[in-house]
């Protein structure tokens, strides 16, 4: 067992919800040329994977202390919220008053450390993310306490999206903001990190979140609040690995897809992956991409990975 605690965070939203749903297009009126990118069905569906993952959490890393679930005024009708195990707490607890309303994960993800109560060693996941074998505290954390800091190597496609980047030649919202944050560590502490985000469960310490909100990138963080929509000038989450990794508080780690995998909802063959890999972590990634079709596809999927209820369940 770890010396110390490790709380597991989500985001959640249910972007079916009527009300939600009206909110959002009232905000969205009056607004011109918005990238499908931010405004894709696929940044807000909710095809129940949450439910899946509290099971896979609950099955193969019972030794998370507690659970929270972060969410914009809502709350998953099937969620037994008398297990002490797990809150809901509302965006507006976290995020600057100026950030609302709020439709970009993005900014919600840099106040995480706000969390009333949270564990100075906290994973962070989307609800579509997933354990998927028995592994211990160590698998996130070394044994001073330090992030395991999981990335992707940079292959040539990387390098090539980079490229079109510096020369503005289009790419897509999720890279340049990627690119942004590199690019700041880099002109502060003169180190540039290639590895890209292996889109997965991540491991932070909270001390790390408030330097870099608060002190080392406190204007950069704030000039982003405007960001009502994912945006391009936004500033990714790998800028805490980045920075973790640049003050020697992180340990460096290039995953393969047999400890992290990403499956594409607009694939065909979610458990041929599972199958192939037998990945520590998988993400069920939504995209622009994938059809309503393709959302079909995922509960069928999830129930046969894991079929028992967790106590996380009404």
């Amino acid at each position: 067992m770890s010396p110390y605690e490790i709380d597991l965070v989500y985001l959640w939203v249910d972007g079916g919800d009527p009300e939600w749903l009206a909110k959002k297009r009232e905000y969205l009126e009056n607004k011109t040329s918005l990238n499908i990118e931010a405004t894709s069905k696929a940044r807000v569906a909710d095809n129940d994977e949450l439910r899946y993952s509290l099971r896979s959490a609950e099955k193969y890393v019972p030794w998370i202390r507690k659970v929270f679930i972060v969410t914009d005024e809502q709350k998953p009708k099937w969620l037994n919220l008398k297990n002490e195990k797990v809150e809901v707490i509302d965006i507006r607890a976290l995020i600057p008053p100026e950030a609302l309303p709020c439709y970009n994960s993005v900014i919600i993800e840099h106040y995480l450390y706000k969390i009333p109560g949270l564990s100075e060693h906290f994973l962070y996941a989307n609800d579509d993310m997933f354990f998927n074998a028995k592994i211990g505290p160590e698998f996130f954390f070394n044994s001073e306490g330090m992030p395991i800091v999981r990335l992707q190597r940079a292959f040539l496609g990387n390098w090539m999206s980079r490229i079109r980047g510096i020369f503005n030649i289009p790419t897509n919202i999720y890279r340049k903001t990627i690119d942004r944050a590199a690019r700041l560590i880099k002109e502060k502490f003169g180190k540039y990190y290639s590895g890209t985000p292996h889109h997965n469960i991540d491991s932070y310490l909270k001390t790390d979140y408030r330097n870099v909100v608060e002190k080392d990138f406190k204007d950069e963080i704030l000039s982003t609040l405007i960001n009502h929509l994912r945006s391009e000038h936004d500033i990714q989450r790998i800028i805490y690995s980045y920075y973790a990794l640049v003050k020697k508080r992180g340990v460096l780690r290039y995953v393969s897809r047999k400890e992290s995998c990403r499956i594409r909802l607009q694939k065909p063959d979610f458990m041929d992956y599972i199958m192939s890999y037998n990945p520590v972590l998988f993400c069920l990634n939504d995209t622009h991409r994938a059809t309503d079709k393709d959302r079909e596809r995922v509960k069928p999927f999830l129930e046969a990975l894991f079929p028992e209820k967790s106590g996380y369940e009404l």
